[in-house]
């Protein structure tokens, strides 16, 4: 029921059936109150007499609970053969009046906020004592008080009857899921080339690579663990996007893949699906060692992407996450490196401070994944991904996702992969399709007031909306300003608040309790914050790539969105790529944009460009006498 973090006493060993004999040993001392010759013999074989008696003391006022623990303890009988000693649990605490409070840097139970000192196997979450675990599982949906308990371990029995039968195996190797493997439906297998292409087409999906699996229609055609199944529905995964149609089948054929797909897309699930099938095969249960590694580039974006995974593995067994990030106290996610971790989501930074302690290894990773695969390959993120990946075994899956890989990223992204399969949904590095791009030519001083105007328009405003801006102050003074002239109820987001504020705000952002959230980039990348339908770059992003993650914010998972810019001279860099992609589009651009001599001169340039690529060309039989009359010229 519950994977224990309390502190262990030794007793001696009474043989295989120890841990299930303890209900009647317990029994026995009810019954016999002058039980001190029992008592006499446990003096003798053990160290700590005071100690014993703690531990014995509460399992008596604890006999009917401990009763339906039996057989979840019967599951991991000790096999250690040198010590003379095993280690045993204390026993459960049944309320939570009876745990005490968390020291700095302790877990925390997720009902009632004292000492998280059990992990429940259902949900994978920090629990105190049954009565807290009762009231979580209520909470999720899965039972009612007592009786959550037994349908519960009903269900698990059903569910790992093979994992029950060999776990004292001596090798320690536990089959999780009977062998899974993808195979192709009938119905996929059935349809002709063509058809598929058509399908293909009609997404907008492309691939590049040898042998490219087919992709699939419903989930059902995966044929997942009736579980995994389940969890899927639940989680609202009722029917695939593009990119999880193709990805998910490559993925679980085992081949290396290099995706790009606009944000929203569902790129998340994508390879969670993967990750979640490979670690729940055979393996060793060893402590600190994982499965499968996911890196991401930002916090925010690492607890988004454990929360969708702890909803994949729901109900699972033995499956568990880790998350290793930066900004968030080290000593929780060490206490949750002892138990047997199968998938680790974490940013770079902590994660190489963790492998320097040598609380984790990667020797045993079989799947890797790099997601914002554009962020995470730049200068600064490229190092240290490279740093953690030769911590990793030379055979193993590779699975890099984003929304943008610009030319130089793949090129660098290539060198990580061995033989992928290149898959890009819509068109390579431009926004959601779903959202309206909007651009304003708007000069500084104006901007607040155009703002302002936005917010009272009933026709453009939408709450939550979120306003991108470029610095950390300049977030905290707009926040002030909207506050001031608006009334609504507004809330800045920057990388000086500290990481329990911006969980806060993210879940208030979720829950409807902002109106206006002032961000950094913070919030550019991977969230998916599915109610915000308006978007507004107060400040233009430096980049383009960054333009598309941050318009991208206001299209998540298929919902219509607004995304309005404002632009004037001080981005004139920018101008003729916010043109190439925004025109296409249809949206109307301000005259400014179109007249600025500043657009002129860069679209003269990309037509020299252009003109010059066929000089550049390999040199043939049939361009080599002009290319030396050309030079010829030249020279004179």
């Amino acid at each position: 029921m519950f994977m224990p973090r309390a502190l262990k006493v030794k007793r001696p060993i009474q043989g295989s059936g120890h841990v299930l004999n303890k209900k009647s040993k317990v029994v026995e001392e009810e019954d016999n109150k002058s039980g001190s010759e029992t008592h006499a013999q446990k003096e003798e074989a053990c160290e700590d007499n005071q100690t014993q008696h703690i531990t014995t003391k509460p399992a008596v006022n604890s006999a009917v609970l401990t009763q339906s623990l039996a057989p979840e303890d019967g599951r991991r009988p000790s096999s250690d053969d040198d010590d003379d000693e095993e280690e045993e649990e204390e026993p459960v605490k049944s309320f939570k009046k009876s745990q005490r409070w968390p020291e700095p840097g302790e877990p925390v139970c997720v009902m009632c906020g004292r000492y998280g000192e059990y992990i429940c196997d259902a949900t994978d979450s920090d629990v105190c004592s049954l009565e807290c675990k009762a009231n979580h599982l209520v909470q999720m949906g899965m039972g009612t008080g007592a009786d959550a308990f037994k349908q519960k371990d009903k269900n698990r029995d059903e569910r790992t009857a093979q994992t029950q039968q060999p776990a004292a195996d001596p090798d320690g190797v536990v089959e999780n899921q009977p062998g899974y493997s993808y195979r192709e439906d009938p119905f996929i297998s059935g349809l002709t080339e063509e058809q598929v292409q058509r399908i293909k087409q009609e997404l907008g999906i492309e691939t590049q690579g040898k042998d490219v699996t087919r992709p699939i229609v419903e989930f059902e055609h995966c044929q997942f663990p009736t579980t995994l199944s389940g969890n899927l529905k639940k989680a609202g995964y009722d029917t695939p996007t593009p990119v999880q149609m193709q990805m998910v089948p490559v993925g679980l054929t085992g081949r290396d893949v290099i995706a790009s797909a606009d944000t929203g897309s569902g790129k998340t699930v994508a390879f969670l699906l993967p990750v979640v099938v490979r670690a729940l095969e055979k393996g060793v249960h060893s402590v600190g060692s994982p499965v499968a590694l996911i890196l991401t580039p930002t916090r925010e974006l690492a607890i988004q992407i454990e929360r969708q995974a702890k909803e994949l593995v729901m109900g699972l067994p033995n499956m568990r996450t880790a998350l290793l990030v930066g900004g968030m106290p080290l000593p929780p996610q060490l206490h949750r490196l002892k138990s047997s971790i199968k998938i680790v989501i974490a940013t770079p930074g902590r994660l190489i401070e963790i492998l320097k302690q040598k609380e984790v290894q990667l020797a045993k990773v079989k799947i890797v994944v790099v997601d914002e695969v554009d962020t995470m390959l730049k200068m600064g993120f490229q190092q240290q991904v490279l740093e953690v990946l030769e911590q990793v075994p030379e055979e193993h899956q590779t699975l890099l996702a984003s929304a943008t890989i610009p030319t130089g990223t793949e090129e660098l992204a290539g060198r990580l992969v061995r033989d992928p399969v290149r898959i890009t949904i819509g068109e390579k590095n431009q926004p959601c399709a779903n959202v309206r791009q909007i651009l304003l030519w708007v000069e500084e001083p104006s901007k607040k007031k155009k703002l302002f105007e936005i917010l009272n328009d009933s026709k453009l405003y939408q709450p939550p909306v979120v306003v991108f801006v470029e610095s950390k102050l300049g977030a905290d003074l707009l926040c002030e300003a909207v506050v001031k002239v608006t009334g609504l109820t507004t809330v800045a987001i920057h990388s000086d608040k500290t990481q329990w504020e911006r969980n806060r705000i993210l879940r208030g952002l979720l829950d409807g309790d902002f109106e206006v959230v002032i961000s950094t980039g913070v919030l550019g990348r991977g969230l998916d914050l599915v109610n915000v339908r308006l978007v507004v770059n107060f400040d233009m992003p430096n980049t383009m790539d960054e333009y598309v993650h941050q318009v991208g914010r206001a299209g998540r998972l298929g919902h219509r969105g607004t995304a309005i810019t404002f632009l004037n001279n001080n981005n004139k860099r920018l101008f003729l790529g916010v043109v190439n992609r925004v025109k296409p589009t249809g949206s109307i651009l301000p005259p400014q944009l179109l007249n600025s001599p500043h657009l002129h001169e860069q679209q003269r340039r990309e037509r020299q460009k252009n003109k010059k690529q066929p000089e550049d060309s390999l040199v043939t039989k049939t361009n080599l006498l002009d290319i030396i009359r050309k030079h010829d010229r030249r020279k004179k």
